[in-house]
């Protein structure tokens, strides 16, 4: 079978690259490059979910402007599962270090809509983590204006549909509960269900 190289240029104090052996599944992250950050988008947060965060304080729309993108999502009770997920994965640093990506974050909710067996086994394969983390994450801070231009690719390569009406934002099979969140290096949108690749 062939290897693929999937570039990752999810980076803000490092660029990494995952590369996935579709043969043997396996999946390595190295790091690179120092980068500067960009400045960080003012943010509207718009959705139900929206609701649910803290007005003020850790996990606060105005607090996560100012950190990185795991530290932000660890201080966001609902994306507890997302953030296990992603350490399990090995990805908090580079989550951390990325540069300018939009991340599609599944809620608890969300993971628990996976058959549990299938879950344990997922959250204990590294490689296969990975890649579903990697469907998740897009290059780039993508705006609400951008979501209305359909469809995103993401970092491992798969093509998501997205569609936009009023408040309303539809990403794959997933709903988008609250979004347009910013961290000091990505923009969040906190989706209902996991996206499949």
């Amino acid at each position: 079978m062939n290897t693929r190289l999937l570039t990752l240029p999810v980076v803000a104090a490092l660029s990494f690259t995952a590369v996935y052996s579709t043969a043997a599944g396996a999946a390595t992250v190295t790091p690179g490059t120092l980068r500067t950050p960009t400045p960080t988008p003012s943010s509207s947060p718009i959705g139900p979910g929206c609701k649910s965060l803290p007005q003020s304080g850790p996990g606060s729309p105005s607090e996560i402007a100012n950190e990185p993108l795991a530290t932000a999502a660890s201080h966001i009770p609902d994306l507890s599962t997302f953030v296990d997920a992603a350490k399990k994965a090995g990805l908090l640093d580079t989550l951390n270090s990325a540069r300018d990506i939009t991340v599609f974050a599944p809620t608890n909710d969300a993971f628990n809509k996976v058959p549990k067996a299938q879950l344990n086994r997922l959250m204990g394969n590294k490689n296969e983590l990975t890649k579903l983390l990697a469907y998740h994450v897009v290059q780039g801070r993508k705006t609400l204006s951008d979501l209305e231009k359909g469809n995103v690719t993401t970092l491992a390569g798969g093509r998501l549909s997205v569609h936009r009406s009023g408040d309303t934002i539809k990403v794959g099979n997933a709903q988008v509960v609250c979004g347009d969140l910013q961290t000091r290096n990505a923009t969040v949108y906190i989706i209902d269900s996991v996206l499949k690749p």
